[in-house]
């Protein structure tokens, strides 16, 4: 008996958890490193690195910051490339928006 209905084509905005992930694993790669060795110079598992770089944990500033350290960046140095990411993905505004828009209260 339910029924989903669209009310627009408007993706989404990216989590914070997905856009971080996806900044961790951006700066590990451009590293030319594994998994395993920035999570174990975090002090993490390998398996919970790569559920940040997934975005699938939301992950403590403490942690944040432990692993930006084990790939040489600042948390002020990962929360700014993330929000560059937030702002290209958002900066599109309301033009984007096709299609009946439903509000609630």
């Amino acid at each position: 008996m339910s029924t989903v209905v669209h009310l627009g084509r408007r993706r989404p905005e990216p989590l914070w958890r997905e856009v971080v992930g996806a900044e961790l694993r951006r700066a590990r790669r451009a590293r030319g490193e594994r998994i395993v060795d920035v999570a174990r110079r975090a002090g993490v598992s390998p398996q919970y690195l790569s559920e940040l770089e997934r975005g699938r944990k939301d992950p403590s500033s403490e942690m944040l910051s432990s692993v930006a350290g084990s790939l040489g960046l600042t948390l002020l140095d990962l929360t700014r490339r993330a929000s560059r990411q937030l702002v290209s993905v958002t900066d599109r505004g309301p033009s984007s928006v096709r299609g009946p828009v439903l509000l609630a209260a």
